[in-house]
């Protein structure tokens, strides 16, 4: 049972699929603002399902949020003598943006710590990938002001958006966060979860408007533009609903039996109050030890020091995995006991 790699398992919504299809004629270069109709369903996702009000006009698509998470660095000009700073938990990612940018890369959660660097680009993940945590709005707000007052872009990874269990997450977008605006602030997103997307590379990313120019600018002469199938596929998937309600409704089943059969077998649960992980942590083992106990059983696991040494203690266990493997895994646990 490989519970160690969050990738979707579930079928693509057909829904998507009807709209791919219908869109496969498609013999001249997409547009890589997006179709209006693309940006306007992003849009009303937006302010539909997480009270926030973008303007279509600053909406821009991305070929899976991970290439913009590694290019976004490069994106706004980083470069040697710049800062970069991102969870001291995190993907690996943010720290691979910034080296390839050639700026510093610094791990850190308490940013009054930074001192006088230059610290041209901050992240926040609220859900957070590996631990689930949910940082709440006044939190972020302060991470806004911060930002703001020292010309630092803030950009919130926001991917686990839509799937909260035990807290409700807010954007850096929304008003109780932005305080109506936008500026120095960006927000990417993702269908790969939401909507089984992760082979189609659909994601988004919106916030301040000139910032958001500026990136269309430098990404229509790079050619990272999104093939008009896959914009058609993720309008579709933006305009509808009750496939990501039937999706999380899967997720919240699974990760209920997990959950439950992983503390019988003697680990804790630690934050993972949204997203699709549960970390976890057994007492007298460290992450390798846990790793280890679990492959015993034949379950797979991710090490928690692979996302920073503040995870030693833990292991990622993804909620990615059918019906059938999550009740093997069950089963399984209860022999640990």
């Amino acid at each position: 049972m490989d519970l160690s790699i969050g990738t979707p398992v579930d079928p693509v919504p057909s829904v998507v699929r009807a709209a791919l299809s219908a869109a496969a004629d498609s013999p001249g270069y997409p547009q890589t603002a997006g179709t209006p109709r693309l940006r306007e369903a992003a849009a009303g996702w937006l302010t539909r399902r997480h009270g926030v009000s973008a303007d279509p006009a600053a909406i821009l698509p991305v070929i899976g949020t991970k290439e913009v998470i590694a290019s976004l660095p490069a994106l706004l000009g980083c470069g040697p003598g710049d800062t970069v700073v991102y969870p001291e938990l995190a993907y690996p990612t943010y720290e691979i943006g910034a080296r390839l940018a050639g700026a510093r890369a610094v791990a850190a959660d308490g940013l009054a710590s930074l001192g006088p660097e230059r610290v041209r680009l901050v992240w926040v993940n609220s859900p957070a990938n590996p631990t689930g945590r949910v940082l709440p709005a006044a939190h972020l707000r302060k991470m806004a002001e911060w930002a703001r007052e020292r010309d630092t872009v803030l950009a919130s990874d926001e991917c686990y958006l839509d799937l909260a269990w035990d807290a409700e997450p807010v954007s850096v977008l929304h008003p109780d966060v932005s305080g109506g605006s936008a500026r120095g602030l960006v927000a990417v997103y993702s269908l790969s979860k939401r909507s089984n997307l992760a082979g189609y590379r659909a994601g988004f990313l919106t916030g301040d408007p000139a910032l958001v120019a500026e990136l269309l600018e430098v990404r229509r002469h790079a050619g990272l533009m999104m093939p008009a199938p896959v914009q058609a596929a993720m309008t579709a998937a933006l305009e509808d609903d009750s496939h990501a309600d039937e999706q999380r409704a899967r997720y919240a089943a699974r990760r209920a039996r997990l959950r439950a059969a992983l503390e019988q077998a003697g680990w804790a649960i630690d934050h993972s109050e949204a997203g699709l992980y549960l970390w976890a942590t057994r007492p007298g083992l460290d992450c390798w030890g846990s790793v280890d106990a679990l492959a015993g059983a034949g379950i797979l696991v991710a090490p928690g020091e692979f996302y920073g040494r503040a995870g030693q203690r833990h292991v990622r266990v993804a909620l990615t995995a059918t019906d059938e493997r999550i009740d093997a895994a069950v089963g399984r646990l209860g022999r640990l006991r």
